[in-house]
């Protein structure tokens, strides 16, 4: 029986479907090779497609095409890969996020993988999270207009609908009893774009606080903050308390029996505002 290629829409690492497509045509043919490969894509390295799994070489718009021949892809599985090499070379977080768009468009990659979509898309959105915590309250309503009108900054009801879609999508709103209400659930991001997702989660939300100053009273935020000088050694211990007082204020949150009604965000930052002391000659 023959091996199966592997669908390049199962993927968002080139470089990781090219090595398992690879595997496959060697296993269907133990004489297929890298310079067999070379010769289909007209490259006049025979170690090209090595040094690119490898990634010791990057792919051109050129040699993405003659892989692409080389692969026989369709247009559709084509234009998938070339967006997967885009992901990989962009070299901004707005390069990035254009290119993730592009990607997870493609109807056969959202039928493959529509949950990690999803939850890439849940990350990238701040309003997303704040409607899945509204849904906490008693008096939610899974319209809308009412929950464009409830959420601060105000959204569109075209935003507010794509939220609710995209929460009941990945399970973490539910129907009970005729109620749309939160549930416990898993959010899986694509570990290829985990860090692009929590960029944009927090750019988002540092975005909200900064605003927050001029959109809300003293009595309704608090804004704080400390300009320290430390040694790089205790940074990680600092992360650590940080980390720990998050903790303690989830476990307040959780353990408060009070009626809720207000969603909050709490955002703690540590950033650098120099650059670190110059090494010591010997």
């Amino acid at each position: 029986m023959p091996t199966a290629l592997p669908d390049v829409f199962d993927y968002l690492d080139y470089r990781a479907f090219l090595s398992a497509w690879f595997q496959a045509r060697k296993a269907a043919n133990p004489r297929f090779s890298h310079r067999m490969f070379a010769r289909l894509a007209k490259q006049k390295s025979p170690s090209l497609l090595l040094h690119v799994i490898q990634g010791k070489r990057s792919l051109t718009p050129a040699t993405v095409e003659a892989f692409g021949r080389a692969m026989k892809l369709d247009p559709e599985e084509s234009a998938f890969f070339a967006g997967l090499v885009r992901l990989d070379q962009a070299d901004t977080p707005e390069e990035r996020n254009d290119a993730w768009r592009k990607v997870s468009a493609s109807r056969r990659f959202r039928s493959a993988r529509a949950l990690e979509g999803r939850a890439f898309e849940y990350l990238s959105h701040w309003y997303y999270v704040a409607v899945r915590e509204l849904a906490l309250r008693d008096d939610f309503r899974a319209e809308p207009a009412w929950i464009a009108r409830t959420v601060r900054p105000r959204i569109t009801k075209s935003q507010a609908a794509s939220a609710l879609h995209c929460l009941l999508a990945l399970g973490l709103l539910r129907d009970e009893g005729g109620r749309t209400v939160a549930a416990e659930a898993t959010v899986v991001t694509p570990h290829e774009m985990a860090g692009l997702a929590a960029r944009n989660y927090h750019a988002g939300m540092l975005d909200l606080a900064r605003t927050s100053m001029e959109r809300f009273k003293r009595h309704e935020r608090h804004i704080g903050g400390v300009t320290v000088c430390v040694s790089e050694d205790l940074v990680p211990r600092l992360k650590e308390e940080i980390a720990g007082f998050q903790e303690r204020l989830l476990d307040l949150c959780d353990g408060d029996g009070a009626r809720p009604d207000r969603v909050y965000q709490v955002e703690l930052t540590l950033f650098p505002l120099t650059d670190a002391r110059p090494p010591e000659s010997p």
